[in-house]
């Protein structure tokens, strides 16, 4: 199975990973995990498909510019971050496309635990294909369900590296190993979730 492939090797870099073989069982553990905290979001169509906003919001207090908030300090200032990826590739490297920073920002200091929540279809099989699929399947897919007009977003179909002031692909962090001073778990779902 290529998700307990990667999960030993995301281990050996020093993350905590879990896998989970639907996206319920996944939710259900967070839910269960986390409680009585600040916890942040990144805007994914991931953890919209968990539907943890509904269920951390029972005994946490959350933050999303996809639920009323702004995507600045509240959700950067949390205790919990949690955000889905682009790419992960099976060689372990994790790959985040961002317009804002924000989560860029938010996934590299100032947590007490950052989560990454990544669905089966978001594997790669090297850190080349996960850049690929962050630029060409991922960026696209999202401009287009911001109703962005760039040049990915009207064919959806790949990056065009264009000069739209609409364009939601800024920036490009690759994570190599957890970053000194900051929990982070990795939750593997067996399941197709986001873009």
């Amino acid at each position: 199975m290529k998700l307990t492939a990667v999960s030993n090797r995301l281990q050996r870099s020093g993350y905590i990973v879990r896998i989970f073989p639907t996206a319920a069982s996944a939710a259900r553990y967070l839910s269960d995990t986390i409680f009585g905290k600040t916890v942040g979001f990144g805007g994914s169509m991931t953890l919209e498909a968990l539907g943890l906003w509904d269920s951390l919001s029972l005994h946490n207090t959350v933050y999303s510019h996809l639920h009323g908030f702004s995507a600045g300090p509240e959700a950067a200032n949390a205790q919990i971050y949690i955000s889905s990826v682009n790419a992960l590739a099976e060689t372990g490297e994790i790959i985040l496309i961002d317009g804002d920073g924000n989560r860029a920002s938010a996934v590299l200091f100032g947590h007490e635990k950052v989560y990454f929540v990544i669905g089966h279809n978001k594997l790669a099989s090297t850190y080349d294909a996960a850049i690929w699929r962050a630029r060409n399947i991922a960026a696209p897919l999202n401009a287009r369900r911001k109703q962005k007009k760039t040049p990915c977003a009207i064919k959806a179909d790949r990056c065009y590296n264009c000069n739209s002031p609409e364009r939601i692909c800024r920036a490009m962090v690759t994570l190599w190993r957890p970053l000194s001073g900051m929990e982070t778990e990795i939750i593997l779902i067996d399941e197709d979730l986001g873009f």
